[in-house]
Parts: structure tokens; C-alpha cells; sequence
């Protein structure tokens, strides 16, 4: 269970236990109350700073470790030891910089598209599509009031073959997240919204994780996560309706 919140199984092991939950309310229950307890974990109430005191005994603790340290060893291999330490420290420090510079950004959204298809996957199977069932967007919209800190834009494109079938909440990338649920055919949509933290308006990127397809942009403020089995070209067909319907970011003077 543990390793199933934190999102430390694959696909298979997670469809095993969403499986055992659908026939065990015993554990569906258990799921639900550890993820509450996580969720109430990351309130920024419970966080306070290390006191002053705390860190400058520490600091002082250290300095005295070092210096009762330093008087064992002889001049000579004291400075060949700080010398070769020095350098490996910088060589490995070069290593790093090359290697995170270029592969950060990538990295953490590999783990947020991971996440993100494990929700979609779990929505599926635990019959838990949708908070709010309805396909207009004046009902949709009005039940995410008062339970985000912000207002998503909600859309029906019935018209245009992606009808809208319900919202619901979700807690991705450490906050609340707004899911609104749009179907094409036999295919469910899943598209998860939360405000940006740079803010800055980006074009849609496509990518592909176990068989299933995501686009991530950003725009208006808010950045977007589409996710579904539905085949690339039909879920980028969404993503330019959803666009189309969401102004850009006024650029500051």
C-alpha cells in the first residue's frame, strides 16, 4: 500500500493493487485514509525552521569535530588530504553540474508524467472518474468553488466530438489539482490543471509513457496535463480546442 501511494510500482503492480481495492473495502478504505493522512502531512503549518540555538550548536559541534580531527594527522598528509579531497570535490561537482544542466527539468517531469498517468490509470479502475457528473460546464465549473485556490477554465466541445463528462479533484505535484473529464468515443480524457509557477505561457509537448499519451502545456497561468489512451493526433485535436479557449498570459510591461 505504502509503495502504491508513493508511487513506487509499475503499471502492473499498480493495476494488482487498484484491482484488490475494487473487491476489498477494507483496504479501499485504508487507501483513502493514508492519503488523507499525507495530504494533511504536507500542510505548511507543520513546517517551522530549525531554532537558532539548534544551528549554532550544531555548527559549533562540527567545528570541534573537525579541529580534534585535523590535530591527528601530520602537516604534510593534512595538506594531501585536503588537496585531493578539494579536487575530487570539484571534479565531482563539474559532473553533476554537466549532467543536472541539461537533464533537471527533463528528469522531473518524467516523474510528474509517471505520476500523472499512474492518477489516470487509478481513475479508471477505481470508479473514481469523476467528483461532479455532468456535462455542463455552468455545473462543473461552480463545484470547484471554495475547494481550490483557483478558478479553472471548464469547456464543453460536445459539438466538437470531446464532450464533457464531470470533474473532480486530485493531489499532484505536492498540491491540489482540478481534473476535468472529457470522453472521445469509448476513450476518457483526463486534464489536470493547477497554476504555473513560472507563469510563462508554453507550446504543447507531446509524450508517450506505457502506451499512453500526454501533452503538457502551459497557458493563461495555468499549466495543463492531457493524458489518455485516446491516439495522439485526436488528444492534440483537444489540447488546440482547449487553447483556443484559453487566453494567453498578459505579458507585464
Amino acid at each position: 500500500m505504502h509503495g502504491y501511494l508513493d508511487g513506487e510500482l509499475d503499471l502492473n503492480g499498480s493495476l494488482e493493487v487498484e484491482r484488490h481495492m475494487q473487491e476489498c473495502q477494507s483496504c479501499a478504505r485504508a487507501y483513502s485514509n493514508q492519503r488523507a493522512l499525507r495530504s494533511a502531512f504536507k500542510d505548511s503549518s507543520l513546517y517551522y525552521p530549525a531554532p537558532a540555538k539548534l544551528r549554532k550548536r550544531i555548527r559549533s559541534s562540527l567545528r570541534q569535530a573537525n579541529k580534534a580531527d585535523a590535530t591527528t594527522r601530520s602537516l604534510p598528509w593534512r595538506w594531501l588530504t585536503v588537496g585531493a579531497s578539494m579536487a575530487c570535490a570539484l571534479l565531482i561537482a563539474l559532473v553533476i553540474w554537466n549532467a543536472v544542466r541539461g537533464r533537471v527539468t527533463t528528469s522531473g517531469d518524467d516523474l510528474l508524467a509517471q505520476e500523472i498517468v499512474s492518477d489516470h490509470v487509478r481513475s479508471l479502475m477505481v470508479n473514481h472518474l469523476t467528483d461532479v457528473a455532468s456535462s455542463d460546464q455552468h455545473t462543473v465549473k461552480p463545484w470547484f468553488d471554495g475547494k481550490l485556490d483557483f478558478a479553472p477554465q471548464v469547456r464543453d466541445f460536445s459539438d466538437q466530438g470531446y464532450p464533457l463528462v464531470g470533474g473532480r479533484l486530485e493531489y499532484l505535484n505536492n498540491r491540489t489539482a482540478a481534473a476535468l473529464v472529457y470522453q472521445r468515443q469509448k476513450h476518457f480524457i483526463n486534464v489536470l490543471i493547477w497554476p504555473s509557477d513560472d507563469g510563462a505561457d508554453s507550446e504543447a509537448k507531446l509524450s508517450t509513457r506505457q502506451g499512453y499519451n500526454l501533452i503538457h502545456w502551459t497557458r493563461g497561468g495555468m499549466t495543463y496535463w492531457a493524458v489518455s489512451d485516446l491516439n495522439s493526433s485526436e488528444l492534440q485535436e483537444l489540447t488546440r480546442l482547449i487553447q483556443e479557449q484559453t487566453p494567453p498570459r498578459q505579458q507585464s510591461r
